[in-house]
């Protein structure tokens, strides 16, 4: 029985649509979202509601406390636990994101690069991110060019990888390709539609309570993740709680950054092996979209 990927950048509907398809499909939906996976992080990661979890059974949503780090290694063991675990049901597999490297670790294998130089980690973990995109921009421009510069995470390893190989860890992640035959279909939508759904769901999320659930947060002490930090949204909410921006300031900011985050996400999955994308109107149900993925597949 295949795993089928539905994924595409956030706000373009995925939720709704996987819904209507895992009800179509006798699926269950293994989410691959790298920061739905922390409990307490519901309203800013637009993560599903009780009653969407009630309908369709989920796997690898709300794993572990906001203190615990959560990468990619530990996302490809469990996600691939609960494929086994829902293929033995005699169920579909329904793999659900817009976190484009833990649906390329799942389909084609881990990336995993050189080890961490202790020594260098700790200098590079030191910058501050402009000092980091600073010597990434003059030692790897190819890199420079195409990563997020406001991640410190990812801006640390590239360097890592570069001062430890010589190398570009874009170079060394061309090689990582295997041969993939599952399903993956990606969602898209006119760039001005989706802009507008990305503001009007911040808006939404502000209203449904969002700054007093980063509040709860800070208290829980995810300010001591860096992970979790690099959600969208938080780290600015965070910022206007410690007095850094105003929350209009904040508010903007999350807006621009999260149009950033969806251009991103297109960019990663227009290279995705054998992705079929599906142009999604205006006001097309998310039924109609999903009998038209049963069709393709």
């Amino acid at each position: 029985m295949q795993t089928i990927y539905l994924v595409g950048p956030t706000a373009v509907g995925k939720t709704a649509v996987a819904l209507e398809l895992a009800g179509r499909l006798n699926a269950e939906i293994v989410s691959a979202d790298s920061m739905q996976v922390y409990r307490g992080m519901d309203i800013g990661t637009a993560k599903p509601t009780a009653d969407e979890l009630r309908r369709v059974r989920h796997h690898l949503v709300d794993v572990c406390t906001v203190t615990e780090v959560f990468d990619a290694q530990r996302f490809v063991t469990l996600a691939t636990a609960a494929i086994a675990e829902i293929q033995a049901r005699g169920r579909t597999a329904l793999v659900v994101g817009g976190t484009g490297l833990y649906v390329r670790a799942l389909r084609q294998g881990l990336f995993a690069g050189p080890g961490r130089d202790p020594a260098l980690r700790q200098r590079l973990e030191s910058m501050d991110v402009a000092a980091l995109a600073a010597e990434l921009a003059q030692c790897d421009p190819v890199s420079f060019a195409q990563i997020d510069r406001q991640n410190p995470r990812r801006l640390v390893r590239a360097l890592e990888v570069f001062h430890t190989t010589g190398q570009s860890i874009r170079q060394l992640q061309q090689e990582w390709n295997a041969p993939v035959t599952e399903p993956i279909i990606g969602l898209e939508r006119d760039r001005p539609e989706l802009v507008a759904r990305i503001e009007q769901r911040i808006e939404q999320q502000m209203a449904a309570g969002w700054l007093a659930e980063v509040q709860r947060l800070r208290e829980q002490g995810i300010e001591q993740n860096p992970t979790a930090m690099q959600a969208a949204g938080y780290r600015e909410l965070l910022a206007h709680l410690r007095g850094e921006l105003t929350l209009s300031a904040a508010i903007d900011l999350i807006k621009t950054r999260t149009r950033q985050l969806a251009k991103r996400q297109m960019t990663w999955f227009r290279r995705e092996a054998g992705l079929l994308w599906l142009a999604l109107k205006k006001h097309e149900t998310a039924a109609t979209t999903a009998a038209r993925i049963a069709e393709e597949i």
